[in-house]
C-alpha cells in the first residue's frame, strides 16, 4: 500500500531546522541530566516491594491514592501480571526496622479502602502470623470448653495456616467458614474461630527490600543492555553495508535515546525497568526504520550511478516515505492511546514510546542520512584532491629536473 507516489520532497534541503532542534534538545537534556540527574524509580534507587493478593479485581487508582496520602515518598501500585488480582506495591522505605510499621500501615489503608476497617476487634487471619492467632484463640477455646493442650493448639493453628497457604488459596482465605475443612476444626472450634477471626479480602504474600546496591546493579545492567544492543547493531550494519552506515545508524539511535532520557529528566518522570524496556524497544524500532532507508540507498547506488549522492539519498527517502508514514503513524497512534488512556501505571512507558517514535522517525531522515552524505562528500573531496596533489608533485619534480 502506498500513500505517496512519485514524491520528490527535498528532505536533505530541510535538514538544518531539524538538526538545530536536535542540538537544542541534546543540550537541554545534557544540562538537565548534569544538574538534576535522572529520576529513578524504586527498581533502581531501592525501596520496599509488597506483593498483595486480592479476592477480586482491586481498585488500583483508589488504592494508590489512599496509600499516597498515608505513606510519604514515592508510591507505585501496579498489577504483577495483566489480568490477575495481585498487586505489587512499592515504597521508598529501605530501613528494615520500619518494615513492620509500614506493613501495618498498608494493611490498615487497604482495609479502609476496601471497606473492611470495622472488623469488630477480630484478628485478620490472612495477614497475621501463627503466634498471634495462637494467643488470640487460647482463652476463647478454654471458655468454650474445648479441651486442647498448648501443643494441640499449636498443631491446630499450624493446620489452619497450612490450609490457608496451600493452593488454590495461596495465602488468601475468603471466608472463615472454609476452615471447616481443616482437620480438628469441629462445629465448636469453628464457632470460636468465627467469633475471634475474620478473613480480609487481601493478603500480603511477600515483602522484598531492594537496597541501594541492588538498585545500582540494576542501573548498570540496564546501561550494559543498551550498549550491547547498539554494539551488536553496529557490527551487523558494518557487515551488511559499510562501517559508516553502522556509525550513522548508531549515532542516530544514540541521539534518540539521549533525547528521550533527557526529556524524562526535564519533566521529572521516573525511569523504571518498564521504561528501560521501552528504550530498548525504541532502539530496535529506530534502527529498523534507518535500515529500510539505508537498504534503498544501497539498491539505488546500482540503479542511479550517474546521480550525485545527495540526489540519490533524497530519492531513497522519498521512495520509502509511504512505508515510514504507515509504520510510524500506526505505531505512534497506538503509543499515544496508551499515553492518554493507559493510566498512571503505563504513563512513563507510553511517554517513552511516543517521544522515541517521533524522534526516531525524523532522525532516520534528518540525522542518519545527512551523516552519510557528509561522509560521502568528504571522501569524494579527498579522492579529487589526491590526483591534484600528485600532479602538483609531478610538476615540481619535472621543474627541478629541467632546472638541473
Amino acid at each position: 500500500m502506498q500513500i505517496f507516489k512519485d514524491t520528490n520532497f527535498d528532505f536533505l534541503g530541510k535538514k538544518w531546522p531539524f538538526i538545530i532542534v536536535s542540538l537544542v534538545l541534546i543540550a537541554a537534556s545534557l544540562i538537565s541530566l548534569a544538574v538534576k540527574g535522572p529520576t529513578y524509580g524504586i527498581d533502581f534507587k531501592g525501596g520496599t516491594l509488597m506483593y498483595v493478593k486480592f479476592a477480586s479485581d482491586p481498585p488500583v487508582a483508589q488504592i494508590r491514592s489512599a496509600l499516597s496520602a498515608r505513606i510519604p515518598g514515592e508510591i507505585s501500585v501496579q498489577h504483577v501480571t495483566s489480568g490477575d488480582n495481585e498487586l505489587m506495591i512499592g515504597t521508598e522505605v529501605r530501613d528494615e526496622k520500619q518494615l513492620e510499621k509500614e506493613r501495618q500501615t498498608v494493611i490498615q489503608t487497604l482495609a479502609q479502602t476496601l471497606g473492611q476497617a470495622e472488623a469488630g476487634g477480630k484478628l485478620d487471619l490472612n495477614n497475621s502470623g501463627q503466634q498471634a492467632v495462637i494467643d488470640r484463640l487460647r482463652d476463647p477455646l478454654q471458655r468454650a470448653a474445648v479441651p486442647l493442650s498448648e501443643a494441640q493448639l499449636k498443631d491446630l493453628v499450624a493446620a489452619i495456616f497450612q490450609y490457608r497457604d496451600s493452593a488454590p488459596r495461596s495465602g488468601l482465605v475468603r471466608s472463615i467458614d472454609e476452615l471447616s475443612a481443616v482437620p480438628g476444626v469441629n462445629a465448636t472450634v469453628l464457632n470460636v474461630l468465627k467469633q475471634e477471626l475474620y478473613a480480609a479480602p487481601f493478603a500480603i504474600r511477600n515483602v522484598e527490600v531492594v537496597g541501594p546496591k541492588v538498585g545500582a546493579e540494576l542501573r548498570w545492567q540496564a546501561i550494559k543492555a543498551t550498549l550491547y544492543a547498539l554494539a551488536g547493531m553496529l557490527v551487523y550494519l558494518a557487515f551488511r553495508f559499510e562501517w559508516i552506515y553502522g556509525v550513522a545508524a548508531v549515532l542516530a539511535v544514540f541521539h534518540d535515546t539521549l533525547i528521550t532520557i533527557g526529556l524524562f529528566s526535564i519533566f521529572n518522570k521516573e525511569i523504571s525497568l518498564t521504561v528501560v524496556a521501552a528504550l530498548l524497544t525504541l532502539v530496535g524500532y529506530s534502527m529498523n526504520d534507518t535500515i529500510v532507508v539505508f537498504d534503498r540507498i544501497r539498491e539505488n547506488l546500482k540503479l542511479m550511478r550517474r546521480e550525485k549522492f545527495p540526489v540519490l539519498v533524497n530519492a531513497s527517502i522519498n521512495q520509502t516515505l509511504s512505508r515510514t508514514v504507515l509504520t510510524s503513524g500506526l505505531t505512534f497512534l497506538t503509543a499515544l492511546s496508551l499515553l492518554l488512556f493507559g493510566g498512571p501505571v503505563l504513563h512513563n512507558f507510553s511517554f517513552a514510546l511516543v517521544v522515541g517514535i517521533i524522534v526516531g522517525t525524523y532522525s532516520s531522515i534528518f540525522i542518519a542520512s545527512p551523516i552519510l552524505v557528509f561522509w560521502q562528500e568528504r571522501r569524494d573531496m579527498r579522492k579529487r584532491g589526491r590526483p591534484a596533489e600528485a600532479a602538483t608533485k609531478e610538476g615540481a619534480r619535472r621543474g627541478s629536473v629541467n632546472v638541473k
